[in-house]
């Protein structure tokens, strides 16, 4: 993968790793290298790509959020990942997650319930030089069973619980990361799949997404 980047974006990375990512705990070298790579300020609004290394989330429209720098980080350490694994992501959002993962494993495929979102990233992703992402527009909440079953499953939005097909389709001995609480506060949650029918949860931290809607999720919020 490569552009042409503005040395201003890199300098602003290479502080957003030191200060927020390492600075904060993160020691997989995988994860920190990654996010050294990836160029965040693609992946926002023009209007606030000057934030886009910021230690907060920001808006991509359509009421969703590109994480914190810090959870995304986080939450990929919580994947515990060796580099050869397939993993379904679910959320697509902004992209920004998804070309993490890509630059870690062989093998990435995310879906995205908002087609217009989902059109954009494929769009920015493809124009970045990724070739290891599969891309699905559809209820994340019932997984990509044709793909199944996956190694490691993260969920960038708030569930009421994890999702039955989600868990179906976790091979056994892998590892899904995800948000479980109500509409305004969660706590993130690290499951592994110790055998078909048993996932042994641990729980993180606090966290606040937006939620994760579908089947086995919320339903959508009314529109006024």
């Amino acid at each position: 993968m490569s552009w042409n980047e503005d040395p201003h974006y890199s300098d602003l990375r290479k502080k957003m790793v030191e200060f927020q990512i390492i600075g904060r705990g993160i020691r997989d070298r995988g994860v920190i290298d990654a996010m050294l790579r990836v160029p965040r300020h693609l992946f926002v609004p023009p209007a606030y790509r000057g934030e886009a290394y910021n230690d907060y989330p920001l808006s991509i429209g359509r009421g969703q959020t590109i994480s914190q720098p810090y959870m995304v980080a986080a939450m990929t350490e919580a994947l515990e990942l060796k580099g050869e694994e397939r993993v379904l992501e679910i959320g697509t959002g902004s992209g920004y997650q998804t070309a993490v993962l890509a630059e870690i494993v062989p093998e990435v495929f995310t879906i995205e319930r908002d087609p217009l979102l989902a059109e954009r990233a494929k769009e920015l992703l493809e124009e970045l030089g990724y070739k290891n992402i599969r891309f699905k527009i559809g209820d994340g909440t019932l997984g990509w069973p044709e793909e199944a079953p996956f190694d490691r499953i993260i969920v960038t939005a708030a569930a009421p619980a994890v999702p039955e097909p989600l868990k179906e389709q976790l091979r056994v001995g892998g590892i899904i990361v995800i948000p479980i609480g109500g509409r305004f506060g969660q706590t993130l949650v690290r499951g592994k799949k110790i055998s078909e029918k048993e996932l042994k949860v641990e729980e993180l931290f606090e966290c606040a997404f937006v939620t994760l809607v579908g089947k086995y999720g919320f339903p959508e919020s009314p529109k006024f």
